[in-house]
């Protein structure tokens, strides 16, 4: 898991805090981590347009992409095509190649 720096306003700061001292969430990492899943399981075109911005910086791979963006591959692969972003097929090296599996165990 990695680790993030934020800058959050004083007034979303102390709701957080409140909100962890009335039992609502374990600490202020799992806040975070509630409403960022909570805002991309309610907003389906953020969640594909981050996986398509991952994807089109070469920094994730279509299975990943597909993973990420709630769809599967032949999905995502139709959805990149619209963007007008080219399609990187098959793994660069074993590292790439061992994400693509855990991707598609993933979508089972």
């Amino acid at each position: 898991m990695s680790r993030t720096t934020a800058t959050i306003p004083d007034d979303l700061t102390d709701l957080m805090e409140g909100a962890v001292k009335a039992g609502i969430f374990e600490n202020k990492s799992d806040a975070i981590r509630t409403v960022l899943r909570e805002y991309f399981d309610e907003n389906e075109n953020a969640r594909i347009a981050a996986a398509v911005s991952l994807y089109a910086e070469e920094q994730i791979t279509l299975g990943t992409a597909a993973r990420l963006a709630g769809v599967n591959r032949f999905e995502m692969r139709d959805i990149l095509r619209e963007e007008g972003i080219e399609l990187r097929l098959g793994p660069e090296d074993m590292a790439a190649a061992r994400d693509e599996i855990d991707a598609a165990r993933d979508l089972e």
